[in-house]
């Protein structure tokens, strides 16, 4: 559903699926640094967020329920986790290209994703 008050913002994300699951590959031209560790939890709940968006996006599922129950997942786990897919861009490009350690769990990337982008 869009509307005219509607801005899109895309985050240019690659992505493949290995053994079934979909993994969220960083940028080619991203700087190493042996001092920054990614959060694997973090990582996965963001993979798995977006897979699930997309996935209602397309059609492939209808309700949160039809993901929770192909996932054998609550409802009410999937209806919070899907909302680290609607993440600032800024917050993502942090979490996965910049590889910065988050000061948060993913609860709290949960009640972030709930705020407006400004903030």
């Amino acid at each position: 559903m869009t509307t005219p008050d509607t801005i899109r913002i895309f985050v240019p994300l690659e992505y493949r699926r290995r053994n079934g699951r979909t993994q969220i590959l960083p940028p080619e031209n991203r700087l190493d640094a042996e001092d920054r560790q990614q959060d694997p939890h973090i990582l996965r709940a963001l993979t798995r967020a977006w897979e699930w968006r997309r996935k209602l996006e397309t059609g492939e599922a209808n309700t949160i329920s039809d993901l929770a129950a192909a996932e054998g997942l609550s409802d009410r786990f999937v209806s919070r986790q899907i909302r680290i897919a609607y993440l600032a861009p800024m917050v993502v490009d942090r979490l996965v290209v910049k590889q910065e350690i988050p000061a948060v769990k993913i609860s709290g990337l949960i009640d972030i994703a709930a705020k407006p982008w400004g903030e």
